[in-house]
């Protein structure tokens, strides 16, 4: 059994924006639901909680939805994304490979 998220409203928000845009990008393309739903590879229910910006939906689908009908993720110049990218491991690539939490201190004497 999946257990239930609570989400940020921020989070709620995006997926929200996210869910208009792709409905959007969808009707000027003039396809239904069931045809976006077939490019990616999901059911129409699955694409429909995509466009109504259920957060529950795999960020994978969601994304492909998105390039599909046009909406703009990130950088569409490829070249500035990878930039961005190597930036990115440039700087994990400084940080521990793991996250500790800091020991408590015994001080009881």
């Amino acid at each position: 059994m999946k257990g239930t998220s609570t989400y940020s409203p921020l989070t709620v928000e995006a997926a929200k924006l996210l869910g208009g845009n792709v409905r959007l990008g969808r009707r000027q393309r003039r396809w239904t639901v069931a045809e976006l739903a077939e490019r990616v590879g999901v059911s129409e229910a699955t694409m429909l909680k995509v466009e109504h910006g259920d957060p529950g939906v795999r960020l994978g689908i969601a994304f492909e939805a998105a390039a599909l009908v046009g909406v703009p993720l990130f950088s569409e110049d490829g070249s500035r994304r990878a930039l961005e990218t190597a930036r990115i491991e440039d700087r994990l690539a400084v940080l521990p490979q793991r996250v500790r939490q800091p020991l408590e201190p015994d001080d009881d004497f």
